[in-house]
């Protein structure tokens, strides 16, 4: 056999590998983000069910804050949304919200000392503000898995493979200005 027919296959057959290599790597972390995401939106609903529990304890002592409890359950709806869509901007939006209005809430709440010396309402902040700090890291976690997926599906070699095979850039999870702005306690008591 030819020398140089079987350079040409050799480097034929290398280049399939490595091509198959480079397809199960970004089949491996597009998973890793759906994975990520799923992680997240499992969080969102466990939230989700304890929201409605704790604006009801909330009613029972703060009847003049209906504004606050009301904007807390316009913002758990888009979130439910967002998140039943997949529209990451959105869900990043709305949690911003969601954010803000739980911590308004829990401002006003201090208002209320037979409210704060409830055990409901102690169960539920805790609970609630431990799912925060979960949905927080799992947004970090994801955040990590997008860059990396949309890192790799822009780098050479691998953009050709992730071209030719209709890998799409993912959108981080973000958020509002408004979140990342400091509360003014002020207003909340005016």
């Amino acid at each position: 056999m030819d020398p140089v027919l079987i350079t040409l296959i050799v480097v034929a057959a290398l280049t399939v590998i490595y091509a198959i290599f480079i397809y199960n790597h970004l089949v491996r972390l597009k998973h890793n983000v759906s994975r990520a995401f799923s992680n997240i939106d499992v969080l969102l609903k466990q939230r989700h069910d304890e929201l409605p529990k704790l604006v009801e304890t909330c009613k029972q002592h703060m009847g003049y804050e209906q504004k606050t409890l009301e904007a807390v359950m316009r913002a758990r709806s888009a979130v439910a949304s967002a998140s039943q869509q997949g529209d990451i901007k959105a869900l990043g939006q709305a949690e911003s919200q969601l954010r803000l209005g739980l911590g308004n809430l829990f401002a006003v709440a201090e208002a209320y000392p037979e409210l704060t010396a409830s055990e409901s309402f102690h169960h539920l902040h805790s609970r609630i503000t431990g799912l925060e700090s979960a949905i927080a890291d799992r947004r970090e976690y994801y955040n990590d898995s997008v860059n990396l997926y949309n890192i790799r599906i822009e780098q050479f070699p691998d953009i050709i493979i992730a071209r030719r095979m209709g890998f799409l850039s993912r959108a981080l999870l973000e958020f509002d200005e408004a979140e990342k702005a400091d509360v003014d306690m002020k207003t909340l008591f005016d």
